[in-house]
């Protein structure tokens, strides 16, 4: 079993990545595949680590501790008409604010509003060498340059450990209206997709069912972020013209479960199975697709991999020592 550390301050927190020669930050444990510690690292809990510490409703901006959930930041923007329009996924499940930007995940409203990493201004962390370290502001505007803080997103806590989070908000919609249509066909899905996302009709999210062919559209507001999962699940990045090849590709796998969000660049992929199927890895691989494990067993990054060569830069200027985990680990 792991070592399980529990900081409840930015000090502690430094002083539990100096002690420690491997460390894994968690949250809430809503994506199990991302927070499980292999063998010999330590789970660094930020659920100590919670509440807003600074909103500034005229400005739509805010500053939380990382292991702050969505559902309770939610509550503080809806008291004052704002909100995520990215739509977190999982929050109904008890997501932490650290958790939603180092898995870089984002619902229906990243269509319109775009992702997690869009809203992005600011973080407080504590880097491999134990130090507490601020990048971003905290204004919409800011000054100009390489904007580090964004490398957070989806970084699954290879770069170090976020104690501090700022974000900007959107005023919510005082009413929505979803629409489903259905298609006759999977090419008919794929160019309704496309179409509609190229039209000036702003849908607020996009998205698809292969399985019954269905288009859902939604207008001028939020709604659930994500159904519940059982079993396997996985987020596969993809774009409409390769979306018949990736269906192809899964059809021998009977038990694959598909939905296509972002307007057919982003396959949610479930399986009744608690673990990711072997054939996957090897399907994703073949058709040059990198996919991120968010429950169940298997690999945790699938398919082909992507590793920018800066941000391997980035992660050793952040963590030389190698304590926090790499992009494949």
């Amino acid at each position: 079993m792991s070592t399980l550390l529990s900081p409840t301050s930015c000090q502690e927190l430094a002083e539990a990545v100096r002690a420690s020669p491997s460390l894994l930050p968690v949250g809430a444990g809503t994506k199990p595949a991302l927070s499980a510690p292999p063998p010999g690292t330590a789970a660094l809990s930020l659920r100590g680590l919670t509440g807003m510490l600074e909103y500034e409703p005229d400005e739509f901006t805010f500053t939380a501790r990382a292991g702050s959930t969505v559902q309770e930041i939610a509550a503080a923007l809806a008291a004052h008409g704002q909100y995520l329009p990215f739509d977190p996924p999982f929050a109904a499940a008890g997501a932490t604010l650290g958790g939603t930007v180092a898995s870089g995940l984002s619902g229906p409203g990243r269509f319109r509003f775009g992702g997690v990493l869009d809203f992005i201004l600011g973080v407080r962390f504590v880097d491999g060498e134990g130090r507490l370290l601020r990048m971003g502001g905290k204004v919409v505007k800011n000054a100009a340059g390489f904007d580090l803080p964004k490398f957070f997103t989806g970084s699954a806590g290879r770069f170090g450990v976020m104690a501090e989070i700022t974000m900007k908000v959107f005023p919510r919609h005082v009413s929505t209206r979803t629409l489903r249509l259905r298609c006759p066909g999977l090419t008919a899905l794929v160019r309704t997709l496309t179409d509609v996302a190229a039209t000036a009709w702003e849908p607020d999210a996009l998205e698809a069912s292969p399985a019954d062919t269905g288009v859902t559209f939604r207008f001028a507001g939020p709604a659930d972020a994500v159904a519940s999962l059982a079993g396997a699940a996985l987020k596969v990045p993809v774009t409409p013209t390769r979306i018949c090849a990736l269906l192809d590709a899964l059809a021998p796998m009977h038990e694959a479960r598909v939905r296509l969000g972002n307007g057919g660049d982003v396959a949610w992929l479930s399986f009744a199975e608690p673990a990711v199927p072997l054939a996957l890895d090897e399907t994703l691989r073949r058709l040059g697709l990198p996919a991120v494990t968010l429950r169940g067993g298997g690999p945790r990054w699938p398919g082909a991999p992507a590793r920018p060569a800066i941000a391997a830069a980035v992660k050793r200027a952040l963590d030389p020592h190698g304590r926090f985990p790499s992009c494949h680990d």
